[in-house]
């Protein structure tokens, strides 16, 4: 006869890992419940890591403004994402965590407990499932090179690193070595130098200029493949424009963002490369010609108004109804919208684990590259370029179109382009495509107004007007313009023609899922 076994009534205690333990002739309930004291337990749940402290209910009393649930006035569950470090040392249990004081900042936080010397083994063997169960996939004790632009958010960044960012790195216990930046394509030489042997990751305190450097760094290296592979470039947001962590921790909070990086998962991320004249650049961001790019690049001036003036240049140039003659060959791989929405739906359901994707790209980090036939490079520099550069004559299948009336051209590989601009809402960090968006810009100012809205409230997509197509390379001619704007990650290039293609996982990013940014899918 088979029996079941019956779940506890003990809200502390995992009915799934019960049931396991129980198969090995354990309890869970003990096990899971350290005991400090009369007064004192810590308990393993399901989610979270309940904390008993009837000595000091005043302290442990409080669940910060009813972020986080609490069972009674001495109770308190501290979420295990929000768990950064426990260890055991001359008889006292530390344990240090992340503490919510409002919505959108947490702090360091530290408990403290002294352990009696006959428990010393079953205290570190608790320690073990603890961070087992905080960090999971993720990487404990990461070693961390931080860069902080100290001009960033109005000059502010370098007080949100030491505010924000370094206190909970150190309570995660990672080993920082952090450099502020003093001028403009540092950390270019900075990455392209670094020990790629002594960091795991590199997190730039900026708006999204400085990750795109660190990109380009990397990229310049002999070996580029596998630093890139390496190494996760990630950001924690100090500028006016954090689409990064927008799109890989879900926040534009430096604490929060920096929590996210602790509890990161390595992605592989596609990168984009852009060849224009004689230089070949990586992108992971956007590609932009026409009103986005001017929004963005011909309003360095109204810095002071922050995110606001990008809103404030779109409306003057969707106003002026202004157009940006171009001609444009696109190699398009879905070209439909509900083609692109299953596309997208497939991917979702599409996860391997993390030390699976790790194991696939030591050996298959770029098999659709490998079987390019032009350009150059070892097995260790970038990918070479299958469908050439810029110079070379327009790759077979490709076809040049006029495109008089062109108001925006828009190519991104994040979902959203700013905290409130979800442009690209089925972009995926690593499915070979780029995303494009073509919109003309003789559309009447009402329709033009509601495409502005449809970004924030998710309905860009499926907007009547928007050209919507997954890609894998384009190349674009500017016309009848002597000195525009050209994008590239939100810096400025020549005002000349230029042509992209994806390399499918060359880069690596740390996000919360895996394998998904952190925004709203397409409804």
């Amino acid at each position: 006869m088979t029996t079941t076994s019956k779940p506890t009534d003990n809200p502390f205690v995992d009915p799934a890992t019960s049931f396991e333990d129980a198969g090995r002739g354990n309890s869970f309930a003990v096990d899971s419940t350290l005991a400090l004291g009369r007064n004192v337990s810590l308990t393993l749940g399901t989610d979270s890591l309940i904390v008993l402290d009837e000595e000091n209910e005043e302290r442990t009393g409080s669940n910060c403004c009813g972020l986080w649930p609490s069972g009674t006035a001495n109770t308190r569950a501290i979420p295990f994402y929000n768990v950064l470090w426990a260890e055991l040392k001359d008889s006292e249990l530390t344990l240090h965590y992340a503490s919510p004081v409002s919505k959108k900042v947490v702090r360091a936080a530290t408990l403290k407990y002294p352990v009696e010397y006959q428990m010393v083994e079953f205290v570190n063997k608790w320690i073990y499932r603890l961070l087992d169960r905080s960090y999971g996939e993720s990487q404990r004790r990461k070693r961390v090179k931080v860069l902080v632009n100290p001009h960033s958010g109005k000059g502010s960044a370098e007080k949100w690193y030491y505010r924000d960012a370094e206190p909970l790195l150190k309570a995660a216990n990672c080993a920082i070595d952090m450099i502020k930046t003093t001028h403009k394509g540092e950390a270019i030489t900075i990455s392209e130098k670094l020990d790629i042997e002594a960091f795991d990751v590199i997190a730039s305190v900026s708006g999204d200029g400085l990750p795109h450097e660190v990109f380009n760094g990397l990229g310049r290296r002999p070996d580029a493949k596998k630093a890139l592979s390496k190494i996760a470039v990630v950001n924690i947001p100090g500028g006016s424009g954090n689409a990064m962590s927008c799109n890989l921790t879900g926040t534009d909070s430096p604490s929060l963002a920096t929590l996210a990086i602790i509890k990161g998962i390595p992605t592989p991320l596609d990168l984009i490369s852009i060849t224009q004249g004689d230089t070949r650049t990586l992108s992971f961001l956007s590609q932009s010609v026409g009103i986005v790019a001017e929004s963005d690049l011909a309003t360095e001036h109204l810095r002071f108004l922050g995110g606001q003036r990008f809103t404030y240049g779109f409306l003057v140039r969707l106003i002026n109804k202004m157009v940006y003659p171009c001609d444009i060959a696109v190699k398009v791989a879905i070209d439909d919208k509900q083609a692109i929405r299953e596309h997208y739906k497939r991917e979702q359901s599409n996860f391997e684990p993390a030390s699976e994707r790790r194991g696939y790209r030591s050996h298959h980090l770029l098999d659709d590259d490998a079987s390019a036939s032009t350009g150059s490079g070892s097995d260790d520099s970038l990918p070479p370029l299958r469908y050439g550069t810029i110079n070379d004559k327009l790759p077979e299948g490709w076809e040049l179109v006029p495109y008089d009336k062109l108001g925006n051209f828009y190519c991104g590989n994040m979902a959203y382009m700013a905290a409130d601009a979800n442009f690209f809402s089925p972009a995926l960090p690593n499915d070979g495509f780029m995303d494009l968006v073509c919109i003309n810009g003789d559309i009447s100012r009402v329709h033009a107004m509601k495409m502005m809205f449809a970004v924030e409230n998710g309905n860009f997509f499926d907007m009547p007007g928007v050209w919507y197509r997954k890609i894998l390379g384009y190349r674009i001619i500017p016309k009848n313009q002597e000195d525009g704007f050209i994008s590239i990650d939100g810096e400025r290039v020549p005002f000349q023609p230029f042509q992209a293609e994806v390399h499918k996982g060359l880069g690596t990013v740390l996000s919360k899922s895996g394998h998904m940014y952190e925004a709203p899918g397409p409804i």
